[in-house]
C-alpha cells in the first residue's frame, strides 16, 4: 500500500465546500499552491514521489488509487506536490546525458539535447497531449448525468506525467545498454530489440494513460483509450517485415537536431 498523509476534509458535512475553502479550491488557487511548493524543497513528499515511480512499473493502478484519496480530503484529482515532477526532471537530465554519452555527443550537443527532450519530448508533448485529452474526456466521455462534474487540466497533465515515466525509463536507460553493441548494428535481431523496446515504453503509455482515465468516476467508455493498441501492434509488425529501426531513426533525428 502506498504512504500516504492523512489530511483533514474541507468539504462540510452536507457535502458542499464553505465560501473560503471553495476560493482556495479555484483552478488558479491550486496552480498558484503547486507552483510556488515548486521552490521549496522542504515541503516536498520525495520519498512518497519515489514510491509512485516504482508502483508506476508495477502495479499502476495502486498510483490511481491514492488520487481517489486525495480527491476525498484535498477536493482534487490532481497532485499538489511537485516532488513527482522534480524526480521526473532528474531522470530526464540523468538519462539525457547517458543518451549523449552513448551517441558519443560533445558537451554542447548534450545540453541542447537535454534541453530539447525537456522542453519538446516532455513538457511541449505533454501540454499538446494533456490538452487534447482534457478536451476529449470532457466533451465525450462524461456520463450524462455526471455534467456537472469535469476532468481537472491538472490531472490530465499528472496522467501524461505518470506515463511518460516507464517510456522514458525504458527508451531512455534500459535501451542505452543494447544502443552500440545490439540495437544499431543494421541486422535483424537488432531492431527487434530495439522495436521490441519501443512496443512495450509506447503500449506502457498507453495503459497507464487509460489506467488514469478510467479511475475517473464521472467518466464512460475509457475502454477506447485502449484502441491505438491495434495500430501500435500493426506498425510494430509492419517495422519487423521492413527493416524499419525505430531508434536508428530517433538518433539519426537527435543527432540532427543538436548539429
Amino acid at each position: 500500500m502506498l504512504p500516504s498523509t492523512s489530511v483533514n476534509s474541507p468539504v462540510q458535512g452536507n457535502g458542499v465546500l464553505s465560501s473560503r475553502d471553495a476560493a482556495r479550491h479555484t483552478a488558479g488557487a491550486k496552480r498558484y499552491k503547486y507552483l510556488r511548493r515548486l521552490f521549496r524543497f522542504r515541503q516536498m513528499d520525495f520519498e512518497f514521489a519515489a514510491w509512485q515511480m516504482l508502483y508506476l512499473f508495477t502495479s499502476p493502478q495502486r498510483v490511481y488509487r491514492n488520487f481517489h484519496y486525495r480527491k476525498q480530503t484535498k477536493d482534487q484529482w490532481a497532485r499538489d506536490d511537485p516532488a513527482f515532477l522534480v524526480l521526473l526532471s532528474l531522470w530526464l537530465c540523468v538519462s539525457t546525458v547517458g543518451f549523449g554519452f552513448v551517441l558519443d555527443m560533445g558537451f554542447l550537443e548534450t545540453i541542447k539535447l537535454l534541453l530539447w527532450v525537456v522542453f519538446i519530448d516532455c513538457v511541449g508533448v505533454g501540454l499538446l497531449i494533456s490538452t487534447l485529452m482534457w478536451f476529449i474526456s470532457n466533451k465525450y466521455l462524461v456520463k450524462r448525468q455526471s455534467r456537472d462534474y469535469d476532468v481537472e487540466w491538472g490531472y490530465a497533465f499528472d496522467v501524461h506525467l505518470n506515463a511518460f515515466y516507464p517510456l522514458l525509463v525504458i527508451l531512455h536507460f534500459i535501451q542505452l545498454f543494447f544502443i552500440n553493441h545490439v540495437i544499431l548494428t543494421d541486422t535483424f535481431i537488432g531492431y527487434l530489440v530495439g522495436n521490441t523496446l519501443w512496443l512495450v515504453a509506447v503500449g506502457y503509455y498507453i495503459y497507464v494513460t487509460f489506467l488514469g482515465y478510467s479511475a475517473l468516476p464521472f467518466l464512460k467508455n475509457t475502454v477506447i483509450l485502449l484502441y491505438p493498441f491495434a495500430p501500435l501492434i500493426l506498425l510494430y509488425g509492419l517495422s519487423l517485415a521492413l527493416g524499419w529501426n525505430f531508434t536508428h531513426t530517433l538518433c539519426s533525428f537527435y543527432k540532427y537536431r543538436v548539429k
